[in-house]
């Protein structure tokens, strides 16, 4: 056996501690312990409630090596009995040291026989240590089989050694089930995340597969970008922290009145009143006649403004945008007049309705755009108060963003094209894209994709999108993942 001093061992500690990708983590503290104790062999398993799952699997003289996402291992998990050695080390929290497998009848090592007379290997010698974290929960074991000695000959696994690979069994308990607790608490974030999205959606139906599109969008988009080698990729630790702004990025509206939020025309839940009103006027007028005020003529010609008015509001009242003659007829509306009960003169409309009448694409008058917008800010001070990981520090800042355009013309804030990001400038595209093409909104009609992409690229044209990004969007035909 080699001769372990303190100065490995600590670079060994070392290495571990610091590793952050799980899959390689796992594959160091196999190698590691095998590094340590001068071994040929080693097998890592953790626990699961089917017992005890092959984790990696390594055989240096053989060139052999096993688990991970690119090599899943597709043996049956050891059950948790006493018979097994791994097993019995788990449940009894013991290094257990085997000098003669071929000799040792305290374990069952029928598989282990089995193996060796399939491919030629001989087991001579194991030491399996059992990883338990701080609570004393099990979460695995390290067999590591045939020690070696300066010569290469199988040997017994020095007890002094594996007192100290025991200590670093510790440590990769720790290890373990701090890469544990950090998936728990990312796997908490990403579904408080989900229920604020789909709160969202259960407060307005006609947005429901917005924020879904666009992470369907993002998440295509990347995966393009990397299977292309592109220079933009983002590595994996990015693509969660983007594609988490995608899923925060309209939390604000949880804020904004339904009543503008949902708006599906000019008028919205005023349209109702406005034709209850117009067919009082009309009504009014057969009072008027009936009175002497109105000839028969007057009254009947008077009726029939009534009834254009109300055929000219239903008409407006949808229309994706209004040409001029219909915003000069909306102004013109605005003089209307008629005798009330009373033989007071009324305006057949209030100054609100004229200006929801007057709105020329769309449905939101400047006003209930204001308040629209506001959900952006309100975005921002939402996830203000979210104490997000590190490597989620600029998740909220993305996502609070992206209605800012390169020329400055965007909001809230006006930012210029140098202060725009990379993430929130892809962002935006995703978002520009999914309003334009979107089939569930009741005020507007779906654009196809190439008429969406040649307004996004009149966009670009104007300086206010990237048109590197855009380029690169078209190219990966992102939204092909929303069937």
């Amino acid at each position: 056996m080699k001769n372990i001093n303190t100065e490995d061992f600590l670079n060994i500690c070392i290495s571990l501690t610091g590793e952050r990708d799980r899959e390689k983590l796992l594959s160091d503290i196999l190698d590691s312990a095998m590094a340590f104790n001068n071994c040929d062999a080693g097998t890592l398993y953790l626990c699961s409630e089917a017992g005890l799952e092959f984790c990696r699997m390594v055989t240096i003289s053989r060139g052999l090596r096993q688990g991970g996402h690119a090599d899943p291992i597709s043996l049956p998990p050891v059950p948790y009995d006493d018979k097994y050695v791994s097993a019995y080390a788990v449940n009894h929290k013991e290094t257990v040291y085997v000098d003669h497998v071929r000799n040792d009848d305290r374990f069952d090592f029928e598989g282990s026989k089995r193996y060796d007379e399939m491919t030629g290997y001989y087991t001579g010698t194991m030491c399996v240590i059992p990883i338990t974290n701080d609570k004393g929960v099990n979460i695995g074991a390290l067999q590591l089989i045939n020690a070696l000695d300066d010569e290469g000959n199988i040997c017994a696994f020095d007890r002094h050694i594996g007192l100290m690979t025991a200590a670093l069994a510790s440590l990769i308990a720790i290890c373990i089930t701090n890469m544990q607790y950090a998936t728990q608490i990312e796997d908490l974030l990403n579904s408080l995340v989900r229920a604020m999205s789909t709160a969202i959606d259960e407060r307005t139906p006609y947005n429901a597969n917005h924020t879904r599109n666009m992470v369907r969008y993002a998440d295509s988009f990347l995966e393009w970008l990397e299977n292309t080698n592109n220079p933009m990729a983002y590595d994996a630790e990015k693509r969660k922290a983007f594609v988490m702004s995608v899923w925060l990025h309209d939390v604000g509206k949880l804020v904004v009145p339904l009543e503008v939020m949902d708006k599906p025309s000019r008028l919205g839940s005023k349209l109702e009143l406005v034709l209850a009103r117009l067919r009082t006027i009309g009504l009014l007028s057969r009072i008027s006649e009936l009175e002497g005020r109105m000839t028969k003529e007057e009254a009947e010609s008077f009726r029939r403004d009534v009834k254009d008015t109300e055929e000219f509001v239903l008409r407006i009242n949808n229309a994706g945008f209004l040409p001029d003659q219909d915003l000069a007829k909306v102004q013109e509306l605005a003089s209307y007049k008629y005798a009330d009960e009373n033989g007071e003169m009324q305006s057949w409309f209030t100054e609100d309705e004229i200006k929801a009448l007057s709105v020329r694409r769309g449905t939101l008058t400047d006003d209930e755009r204001k308040i629209m917008e506001s959900h952006v800010s309100a975005t921002a001070r939402i996830l203000s108060g979210v104490a997000f990981p590190e490597s989620y520090g600029m998740t909220p800042i993305w996502a609070a963003e992206h209605h800012e355009l390169l020329n400055g013309k965007g909001y809230p804030d006006h930012l210029s094209a140098k202060d725009i990001p990379e993430e929130v400038r892809l962002l935006t595209i995703l978002d520009v894209f999914d309003a334009l093409t979107a089939r569930d909104r009741p005020y507007k009609p779906p654009v196809p994709v190439d008429k969406a992409l040649a307004i996004l690229h009149s966009m670009a044209d104007e300086g206010g999108l990237d048109k590197d990004i855009l380029r690169l969007f078209e190219e990966s035909k992102a939204w092909e993942a929303v069937k």
